[in-house]
């Protein structure tokens, strides 16, 4: 299952530091390897974010996910979006940016750098939308209960989230933003942020809404198929799970896809922190690109979602940590390192008080009955 699951990654990295260690030496074969790592750490909660959304879909999308995803995600976020970047900043083509890229690195890391306040507000409003749909949301399983009680009953409220995400744009484009540029003696760029997150919230508004009603749409089918179910059940056959399919995965498939780029920003801005050689971020990034996506087909094959129901807490709570880190970043520059710890240390606190969870469920009796087994779960 796990070579299954995991063994085009192993075989893209073999291929991918065989060619960095060929083409450019060992130097180029260390620095590769970090920036796989980096990617990894940075994106391990992208990774669970998407298994929730991915086990919704049928085994058709799920390897469309894995194809035609990864292509998008390796060759479209992790090397052609550094050159867009660079492109639209010098005002270029894709191709002389390229060529930036090659003969003159430093100054193509600085383009991509003078970009990043545009880049975090798109990406740190999207995630932020992100989050505050899930914290306001009304769930059963609940972490943190003392906030997160509170939080679903002003969920009720219409357009908080968004209300909430404008007013930290606001603030982040006229105090950040403003204060940032006028300390490093550049023109101001609170316009700039200003847009970019409004971009960022519109396209989580229109990929999300889209997505959210085809879900609707298939969830009417599949209550209308239930009926049938049952009756195959009273016919001695067995029903199968076909999972989300038609145009409500496709636009699931668009939603995990804008997702995973506002996740790649961080990384392929701080993986010039460790090179600005175009195309060793390439193979880097990729390589840790291609093993998120493969632990997220891991986590939904395992079902270890629904075994550990606080690790979707965890990953959100992370997305929201991410969020603000990038609209601080507009004016302060923060660590990588930080970055991918928060996550991982969040995400593990979740795994943690999940097995605690399990464990106070199995201590109740399996024999016990569900109210006595309720009750263990809400005092964890």
């Amino acid at each position: 299952m796990l070579l299954k699951t995991f063994g085009w990654s192993f075989g893209v990295t073999a291929a991918g530091l065989a060619a960095a260690a060929f083409f450019w030496g060992w130097e180029a074969f260390a620095l590769v390897a970090i920036l796989s790592i980096l990617e990894i750490s940075l994106s391990f909660d992208n990774a669970v974010v998407n298994a929730g959304v991915l086990k919704k879909m049928n085994a058709f999308w799920q390897k469309i996910f894995l194809t035609i995803g990864i292509l998008i995600a390796v060759f479209g976020m992790r090397l052609i979006f550094p050159v867009i970047i660079v492109a639209i900043s010098a005002k270029v083509g894709p191709i002389e940016a390229v060529q930036v890229a090659l003969d003159n690195p430093d100054r193509y890391e600085q383009l991509v750098t003078d970009a990043h306040p545009a880049i975090a507000a798109f990406g740190g409003m999207f995630l932020l939308m992100i989050f505050l749909d899930f914290i306001f949301d009304e769930r059963d399983h609940k972490w943190i209960g003392w906030l997160e009680r509170p939080l679903s009953r002003l969920g009720k409220i219409n357009g908080l989230s968004v209300c909430i995400a404008l007013v930290a744009l606001m603030v982040t484009a006229t105090t950040l933003a403003t204060a940032a540029h006028q300390h490093a003696g550049h023109a101001d760029k609170s316009g700039t942020v200003l847009l970019s997150g409004v971009a960022g919230l519109v396209t989580y508004l229109i990929v999300g809404g889209l997505s959210g009603h085809f879900e609707n749409k298939l969830e009417e089918e599949e209550e209308r198929e239930h009926e049938a179910e049952e009756e195959a059940k009273k016919a001695g056959k067995e029903p199968s799970a076909v999972g989300m399919a038609g145009k409500a995965a496709f636009f699931m498939f668009l939603y995990l896809e804008v997702l995973d780029a506002s996740f790649s920003f961080d990384g392929v801005i701080g993986a010039f922190a460790v090179t600005n050689h175009i195309f060793w971020m390439a193979l880097g990034l990729g390589i840790g690109a291609m093993y998120v996506r493969s632990l997220t087909v891991y986590l939904v094959r395992q079902g270890t979602l629904d075994d550990y129901v606080y690790l979707e807490h965890g990953a959100h709570y992370a997305i929201g940590a991410l969020a603000v880190i990038l609209l601080v970043t507009v004016k302060y520059q923060i660590n990588e390192v930080i970055t991918g710890t928060i996550g991982v240390a969040l995400i593990a606190a979740s795994f943690w008080s999940s097995l605690r969870r399990n464990r106070a469920i199995e201590a109740a009796g399996s024999d016990g009955d569900e109210s006595e087994q309720s009750e263990v779960t809400a005092r964890v």
